[in-house]
């Protein structure tokens, strides 16, 4: 199935129905006096979490949803009928905006959530309701009110305890193949991540993290270049970023350059998401003889000046992947769980 993160829809509220006008008509019972109903109300638009749904793709095609009005109401005080409300099933971790406005609405960030989209209008008085002693025969009714129209704007933000962040072909997906039960395309070109991964981390029985695998971060992706900027709202939630950096890149390149280029861009992309804890996991170490290892790290580290934990790992064979892991199930564990994603 596609993966689709972003959808744009159109909902609607049913109309109330109208109040009725009318008196009572039996033989025998004279003046009978006003009997007409309320109208129903107009049904209501909900969106609901569910863990079984993916993907926004199913609001990329069907884009208005209208709920049903409410019936009129009628005599012999019977009252309309209520409209059917109708429910919209969305992944868990889908944020609702307004389109206009930019008004966040929901934040549908746990299966079973609801929120409503749209309400469905009040329905009109029947005449019954204004019949006094000074006025016996009303003729007063009142209309139903139309329903709530709204557009707005579906972001899928994944639920991820950890994020993997770093240029293509950094190995990231290699790394969360070598750590979880996520299987995402491994090649040896760039950009072989079109759409984001998630895979479960378990440390030990009772114990595991989600990690995410997002599509890779160029120089210049603010201002548009690349696949990264548009996956880098699944990393809003994480409480953990790891940076993954190729130790030894096949075209000859600096990665501390590549790094640094990396770094600026999330900061003129999203400056909260820059402020969360980010870690350097250096990969492809087994690339790098054994013996001039902790001479090359010391030498990136001291040129990175960073003080974030650092970490040296091969996905492809393994080493050191085991510790990585357990490190970040410490901090997790320490953390408390997944923080607040940000408005």
């Amino acid at each position: 199935m596609k993966f689709v993160d972003e959808a744009r829809i159109e909902v609607s509220g049913g109309r109330g129905g109208n109040g009725c006008a009318s008196f009572r008509r039996e033989k025998f019972i004279p003046k009978g006096g006003p009997d007409g109903g309320d109208g129903g109300r107009g049904g209501s638009v909900w969106a609901v979490a569910d863990r079984n749904i993916n993907t926004l793709i199913d609001y990329r095609y069907a884009r208005k949803h209208a709920a049903r009005n409410g019936e009129h109401g009628s005599g012999s005080d019977c009252y309309g009928a209520a409209g059917d409300d109708i429910v919209l099933r969305v992944p868990v971790g889908t944020v609702v905006r307004d389109e206009h406005g930019g008004e966040l609405l929901a934040d549908l960030a746990a299966d079973g959530q609801r929120a409503l989209l749209a309400k469905g209008g009040v329905g009109g008085l029947g005449n019954l309701h204004f019949k006094s002693s000074t006025n016996r025969a009303p003729r007063q009714r009142t209309l139903g009110e139309p329903g709530e129209h709204r557009y707005l704007q579906l972001e899928l933000k994944v639920l991820a305890d950890v994020g993997l962040l770093g240029q293509p072909n950094a190995g990231k997906s290699s790394l969360i193949t070598a750590v979880s039960n996520a299987r995402p395309k491994v090649a040896d070109y760039p950009f072989t991540t079109l759409q984001p991964h998630l895979g479960v981390v378990r440390t030990s029985a009772g114990q595991s993290f989600v990690i995410a695998d997002v599509p890779g971060l160029i120089e210049g992706a603010a201002e548009g270049a690349g696949l990264g900027p548009q996956f880098l709202r699944h990393l809003a939630r994480t409480g953990l970023l790891l940076h993954v950096i190729d130790i030894a890149p096949m075209d000859g390149s600096d990665p501390v350059a590549g790094a640094r280029a990396i770094v600026a861009e999330l900061k003129k992309h999203d400056p909260v998401l820059h402020r969360k804890p980010r870690w350097i996991v250096f990969n492809k170490i087994d690339l790098v003889p054994v013996e001039l290892r902790p001479a090359r790290l010391a030498s990136l580290v001291r040129r990175l000046r960073t003080k974030a934990p650092v970490h040296a790992v091969s996905a492809a064979t393994g080493e050191g992947c085991r510790e990585l892991m357990f490190a970040v199930q410490r901090f997790l564990d320490e953390q408390g769980g997944r923080p607040e994603v940000a408005a």
